[in-house]
């Protein structure tokens, strides 16, 4: 049976923007060819020492009740050495080892084995298979999206086990939080040197892989685009939202299970942060086809910084509120609770809401009504690589005329929010606010750099149309 004409113009359509991006994105994409001095000793800085820091900030919370100056006035006036501080350290043991292998296993099978069946019976939601964005070789690839399902699964055995079978204790991720690190660790740095052997010898695509020669650059920021084993096996996506984010809100149950078993009570900050960032889990796992199209997917290669990462960064660095609040549990007062909420509840809406218009002006071609009004754009052109001239829309209504970033706006209030849940005593749980405001700065810049040398011209046109950043009036 013929296809109706509107479909089939449909069709040419997509294939037309398919073939589009492909020219464009050459050239355009992902991470340098060639590493300058300062980006290199950036590199060399990360390697040595953001493991180290990781590890003094869980070190202070265990051995300095969460403070971030004893341990260097110890060391600094001698009253201890690194050395006493290294002995009181929790070594890897049998228990976290066999904890994470089968916590990493489980999250594999779930990945792998279990096709989604949420979006099934689950209106709006997108599930199933799902296509990516074009890499800069034309390739297309294809992703399971069952992290949602995945987060349910897990989430509905840790309260069965909880609540009926008591196979072990809620508390056990906080009881072995240190030998569980030393696990993190030597997955991360397992993942990311065999991304990189597999860059070399055995690529998924050789189109896709980038050598700058730099061994440190390279084995950092990664070779390949999309390595995968298989078909399906994804590394980025995995890694990326397995079993790191899964994990996020099991860390603060239990770190809320330490809490009523040392105090008796589970206070409203630990409840505040354990439901603000699970709603940022949710959110992420319901739009993680949408995920595919963002920078840690279309732009970033896999290598130490992604692989190593998701598995030590983002667990243990990500949930410090949770665990300051172990070591200080703070009950608020009912204001500042309701503060608290209010400015995550707006942060998120925000969030979400920017990203949305954005999808919704992208997805209709600006066809759409953007508060109630048809949305203004900035008419853009670039050139590909072999000459020829393409057009797209950058939108300036709703949110995204308020600032060109205003969706980082809404995540970094969100970010404060967890931090403000924490009260005034200590800077430790401040240092996701301060690190998101870099990374997300950071992201501004590089993001606006590669626009700027894409439109040209008309990129000037549109910053001046939307002259800020991320805080209307300021930056």
């Amino acid at each position: 049976m013929a296809a109706h004409p509107e479909k089939k113009l449909a069709e040419e359509r997509k294939h037309q923007n398919m073939q589009n991006n492909i020219k464009a994105s050459q050239g355009q994409w992902g991470r340098a060819w060639e590493v300058d001095w300062f980006s290199l000793a950036s590199i060399l800085f990360l390697l040595m020492f953001a493991p180290l820091i990781v590890y003094y900030f869980i070190m202070s919370c265990a051995q300095y009740q969460c403070s971030l100056t004893d341990p260097l006035l110890d060391l600094l006036t001698g009253n201890k050495h690194l050395s006493d501080i290294w002995n009181r350290t929790p070594m890897l043991t049998y228990q976290a080892a066999g904890i994470y292998c089968l916590w990493v296993t489980f999250q594999v099978f779930l990945y792998m084995f279990i096709p989604d069946f949420c979006h099934k019976f689950l209106p709006g939601y997108v599930g199933g298979v799902q296509e990516g964005a074009v890499t800069p070789a034309g390739v297309v690839n294809k992703y399971e999206i069952n992290g949602l399902q995945a987060w349910i699964i897990t989430h509905v055995l840790w309260f069965a086990n909880a609540s009926c079978f008591h196979f072990f204790s809620p508390t056990i991720i906080f009881d072995n939080w240190i030998p569980l690190l030393w696990c993190a660790n030597i997955l991360g740095y397992a993942v990311s040197t065999f991304a990189m052997i597999k860059g070399y010898f055995f690529p998924t695509n050789a189109k896709d892989c980038k050598f700058t020669g730099n061994f440190f650059y390279d084995y950092m920021m990664g070779i390949e685009f999309n390595p995968r084993i298989g078909k399906w096996f994804d590394f980025k996506l995995f890694f990326n939202g397995r079993p790191g984010i899964v994990a996020w809100t099991l860390i603060n149950l239990s770190f809320a299970a330490k809490q009523q078993e040392l105090y008796g009570e589970v206070t409203n900050s630990m409840i505040l942060v354990n439901v603000l960032q699970g709603i940022y889990v949710l959110d992420f796992f319901w739009n993680e086809a949408w995920y595919l199209k963002t920078i840690d997917i279309c732009h970033d290669h896999f290598g130490w910084y992604l692989g190593w990462g998701d598995c030590v960064w983002l667990p243990y660095l990500y949930t410090l509120q949770g665990l300051y609040l172990v070591y200080h549990p703070v009950q608020l007062c009912t204001a500042h609770a309701v503060g608290v909420l209010l400015l995550g509840l707006l942060g998120y809406y925000i969030f979400r809401t920017t990203n949305h218009q954005k999808d919704l002006f992208r997805r209709t071609n600006g066809n759409c009504r953007i508060w109630g009004k048809k949305p203004q754009h900035i008419e853009c052109s670039y050139t590909s690589v072999d000459g020829t001239k393409y057009y797209s829309k950058l939108m300036t209504s709703g949110f995204w005329g308020w600032a060109r970033h205003f969706n980082y706006t809404g995540d970094l209030m969100g970010s404060l929010a967890y931090c403000l849940a924490c009260g005034f005593e200590h800077l430790l749980p401040y240092f996701y606010i301060i690190y998101m405001t870099i990374l997300l700065t950071h992201r501004c810049i590089r993001d606006e750099h590669r626009c700027s040398s894409k439109y040209g011209k008309d990129w000037k046109r549109y910053t001046a149309a939307v002259p800020y950043r991320l805080l209307p009036g300021i930056f």
